[in-house]
Parts: C-alpha cells; sequence; structure tokens
C-alpha cells in the first residue's frame, strides 16, 4: 500500500509468554474473544481480517506479512463510508518483545491524515488494555492451583513433598514477605517453612474463597487453622505472577 504519512504508536506490557500472546492473532477464537463475537483472522499474508465490535461497528483488512511470534501487520478500515478510514486506508504492526515481567506489544497505526490517527487514539488505548486482560486470564487459568499448591505446602511435613509443592508452583527466584517472613529464592522459602511447621506444628493453610486476577496481579484470602481444627489466624495474600504463570512474588497481610 502507499505510504500514509501519519501514525499513532502505543505499548503495553503483557504479564504472558510471546507465543501466548500471538496466538491472539492466528487462533480467530482467541482474536473473537479480544474484539468481540464474529471477529476473525486468517493468519497468512492476504488472508482476511474481520473485527466486529460490540456496538456493532464493523472493520476489514487483510493480512500483510506475519512473523510468529514476532510480528504481524494488517490493512485496516470500515465498511460504513462515515467513518474515518475507508476498506484498506490504514495499516496496523504490531510487534512483540519478550521482557522478563512478560510481553512488550508495540502497536503502530499508520493512517492517511490527523483527524483519523486522533480517532483512534483512546480507542487503541482501551483496545490494548482489553488485550491485556484477555491474554493474561488465558495465560494464568492455572492460577488458583499455583496458589492453592503453595498454601498446602506451608503445612506439608514431607520435606520432599514440600518441595515438589514449590517447584510447581513458585518460581526459582519468589520473593515471600509478610509480617513474620522476609525470604528470597525458593531455598530460603522452603527452610523458613520448615521452621514454621517447627514453631506451629499442625498448622495449615487454606484459600477462603475465590482466586481474583488482573493482568498478573493477584489476591486471595486464606485462614490459618490448628491441628484441631480451630482458627489461628486469617488474611489476605498479593501475588505477582511470572510471564510463564508461576508466582514470582508474594506479600502476606495478616488481619489483626
Amino acid at each position: 500500500m502507499s505510504e500514509l504519512p501519519f501514525s499513532l504508536e502505543r505499548t503495553v506490557l503483557i504479564c504472558a509468554r510471546s507465543q501466548t500472546v500471538f496466538r491472539f492473532f492466528t487462533d480467530s477464537t482467541r482474536f473473537a474473544s479480544w474484539w468481540g463475537t464474529g471477529s476473525e483472522i486468517e493468519a497468512r499474508p492476504g488472508g482476511r481480517v474481520q473485527i466486529r465490535y460490540p456496538n456493532g461497528v464493523l472493520a476489514r483488512g487483510e493480512v500483510l506479512e506475519v512473523d510468529p511470534p514476532r510480528r504481524i501487520a494488517f490493512t485496516y478500515g470500515y465498511d460504513d463510508p462515515s467513518r474515518p478510514i475507508p476498506p484498506g486506508g490504514s495499516r496496523v504492526t504490531v510487534t512483540l518483545e519478550e521482557r522478563p515481567q512478560g510481553t512488550l506489544v508495540r502497536l503502530r497505526h499508520d493512517v492517511a491524515d490527523a483527524v483519523a490517527r486522533d480517532h483512534h487514539d483512546q480507542g487503541w488505548r482501551y483496545q490494548l488494555a482489553v488485550f491485556a486482560n484477555v491474554v493474561a486470564n488465558d495465560e494464568h487459568q492455572g492460577a488458583t492451583a499455583r496458589v492453592d499448591a503453595l498454601f498446602r505446602a506451608w503445612g506439608e511435613p514431607d520435606p520432599a513433598v514440600r518441595r515438589r509443592l514449590l517447584e510447581e508452583s513458585v518460581t526459582p527466584e519468589i520473593s515471600f514477605r509478610d509480617a513474620f517472613s522476609a525470604t528470597s529464592g525458593i531455598e530460603d522459602l522452603h527452610e523458613h517453612m520448615a521452621a514454621a511447621q517447627m514453631h506451629m506444628p499442625g498448622v495449615r493453610l487454606a484459600r477462603e474463597g475465590d482466586l481474583r486476577q488482573c493482568q498478573g496481579t493477584a489476591v486471595a484470602r486464606w485462614v490459618a487453622t490448628g491441628a484441631d481444627g480451630s482458627v489461628k489466624g486469617k488474611g489476605l495474600n498479593v501475588y505477582q505472577l511470572a510471564p510463564d504463570g508461576r508466582i514470582a512474588e508474594a506479600v502476606g497481610l495478616w488481619e489483626r
């Protein structure tokens, strides 16, 4: 397509692996979960792009280039002549860059005039926020199971089983802090748990209510019970999830 003189650029850091992020440009079901029911994409040069917004507005385009899992470009325009971009009248380029915290998504929208650029500024701000949430929800489907495994590890007396629970649920560099903890790394946390069991034998921790997660940050309420079933404490934990879904950081807030 001809050179387009105006452009809009935005970035968003998503707590997910790049292969997970890119699947939303190659799988129409995932693509529609971002844009709206009826949206679809054919991830090949010349493939069809259709975006059906929840309000019924329809945009169409054609895939120009695909380089998984790093880059995709497609044209974008509206069937409705009252809209600022005609069919094929703009170009959207998305590039993905790996970061320790996840994937940096760079979006560039090249358009013919400043009116079209300004018209889409808030739209892309909103759509990339929706995208970050949809991708993070997909990547972190196992967050509840990992949080529950970490809770079980606190009351597990067998060191081998406790270590397995930790390896399944947290990163090697896990940071854990609460009123009685300031550990760094899986080894430190493993030994801290052993000491906690020695001083509080028979105490078990369990999640209370649903885990809530947004873009890689999760929160869960918990209750600690003694061997006789009596409540020893309650609180709220805040988790930072790694791009692969494991727990990278945890902060525990005890209720007074």
